[in-house]
């Protein structure tokens, strides 16, 4: 009989077609080209996601609890960018949320909706408490329920109201999202700082691929890059791959604006909780119970005000496009230059003056 090897190995061989090589943001560097701009205040970094949803910072805060509640969403509205009202609260709680950031200046501001009995109940309570946009919140978006829940909102609301639905991993899902009424998607499974989807479902695709595999879509929508961006390079290569903005959880993580209380641990240490919505914590607390758990809950140190962070995050951003020569983001998707760098590389590309070999 034959062996374990043999029979795998021709498995492979015989799949070798469908078997992708799938790069993500480390593995990744850009090329720097000739620039003629002057001044970082040249560059244009905002993003229209269409259907009346323009960003002068094409940063999205995660519809999370331990992310985004009022304060984040003010926060953001003022540095150019947004947040979506997480949904892991009642109906009146979140509708109330959306009212006190609108009624705080907060522009734009979105909230989430699972694809439950509520959909409705929940879209019309923070509709019309001012909200913005609509964002159809599940972990895996290319399914029957996203197909249904999409059709029902767009035939109970009136075409102008921009909906963004996901997540997805491939070009497929995204055409099939636009297909059934979303104006944008948010693009990754897994890679979140704490999500373990991929890890404990086998399914999944590195971050990069997946904006560059959704970004091929012939559709009128918008791509959102959404998990695994560490820094400021990650967004910007993740724009340069197509994305018209970033949704961030973990960069954000910590502020003072995020839902939450400041713990002080025995070393003097102010920290905050920060998990992902489908960890075992989260969904006790959400729902009393939890099913198939694909995150943690952990801590991050206390980090002071969002805008600073997001400031750090503009400069860097501007800095990227400078670069590449790119004056806006549509500049940067055209005139990207993509190398690979080695693991060695990536150890270079590091600063590494603490761990040198002296």
């Amino acid at each position: 009989m034959p062996c374990f090897r043999d029979t795998l190995e021709r498995l492979l061989k015989k799949r070798a077609q469908k078997m992708l090589e799938a790069l993500t943001y480390d593995d990744v560097l850009l090329l720097p080209q000739y620039s003629d701009i002057r001044s970082r205040s040249e560059i244009d970094i905002s993003t229209d996601l269409g259907n009346g949803v323009k960003l002068g910072l094409p940063i999205l805060a995660s519809p999370m609890d331990t992310i985004s509640g009022e304060k984040m969403a003010v926060s953001m509205s003022e540095a150019g960018g947004s947040a979506i009202i997480h949904r892991y609260n009642t109906i009146e709680e979140q509708a109330e949320i959306v009212t006190l950031a609108k009624a705080s200046g907060a522009e734009p501001v979105g909230f989430a909706v699972g694809v439950g009995d509520d959909l409705l109940h929940r879209a019309n309570a923070c509709l019309s408490a001012g909200a913005d946009f609509i964002c159809v919140d599940v972990a895996h978006g290319h399914h029957i329920m996203m197909k249904e829940a999409l059709t029902l909102l767009r035939r109970e609301f009136p075409p102008d109201i921009h909906i963004m639905a996901g997540n997805v991993a491939t070009v497929a899902g995204v055409n099939d999202l636009a297909d059934w009424g979303a104006n944008s998607v948010r693009c990754n499974i897994g890679g979140g700082s704490i999500c373990s989807t991929r890890i404990q479902t086998g399914h999944g695709a590195p971050g990069l691929h997946t904006v560059s595999d959704c970004a091929r879509t012939d559709r009128n929508v918008a791509i959102i890059a959404d998990g695994g961006l560490r820094n400021s390079g990650d967004i910007v290569k993740a724009l340069a791959a197509g994305a018209d903005a970033v949704m961030l959880g973990s960069l954000l993580a910590g502020t003072k604006e995020t839902p939450g209380e400041v713990h002080t641990n025995s070393q003097g240490q102010k920290y905050k909780t920060y998990r992902g919505m489908a960890s075992k914590e989260a969904q006790v607390d959400w729902r009393g119970k939890y099913s198939s758990f694909e995150g943690i809950s952990s801590t991050v140190l206390y980090r002071g005000k969002v805008a600073n962070i997001l400031d750090d995050i503009a400069r860097g951003m501007r800095s990227g496009l400078s670069y590449s020569g790119a004056r806006s983001l549509k500049e940067l998707y055209a005139k990207a230059v993509w190398v690979r760098q080695t693991s060695v590389g990536l150890s270079e590309s590091k600063t590494h003056i603490t761990t040198r070999d002296w």
